[in-house]
């Protein structure tokens, strides 16, 4: 599946799993900005590793969209991992979490 293609079934998973709340394009623009630059910056450029674990789809094989959102929201104690819940709604989070798992390779 091409990256086009993926985008598409992240809108459409988002509509489904947060109350039928598609993000505008100029959103989901802004939320893959951010996942490069922000995540980037501890996550590594390419998601690959830096300070934190690696986030490409494949290092998160086997993690659900739920455990993901759960976790971008609110951080992971004890970690650099801090929550967005502050920055980010449930929907921009849960988006970002199938982003992660289909796209962010």
């Amino acid at each position: 599946m091409g990256k086009t293609g993926a985008l598409v079934s992240v809108v459409s998973v988002c509509a489904i799993g947060a109350g039928a709340e598609v993000l505008p394009q100029s959103q989901q623009d802004r939320l893959a900005h951010l996942v490069e630059q922000d995540c980037g910056s501890c996550h590594g450029l390419k998601l690959t590793g830096g300070l934190g674990t690696a986030i490409t789809a494949k290092a998160l094989d086997g993690q659900t969209v739920e455990g993901l959102t759960s976790i971008i929201l609110d951080g992971i104690p004890g970690t650099a991992m801090p929550p967005w819940r502050p920055l980010l709604s449930e929907t921009e989070a849960h988006w970002i979490a199938q982003y992660l798992l289909e796209v962010g390779e």
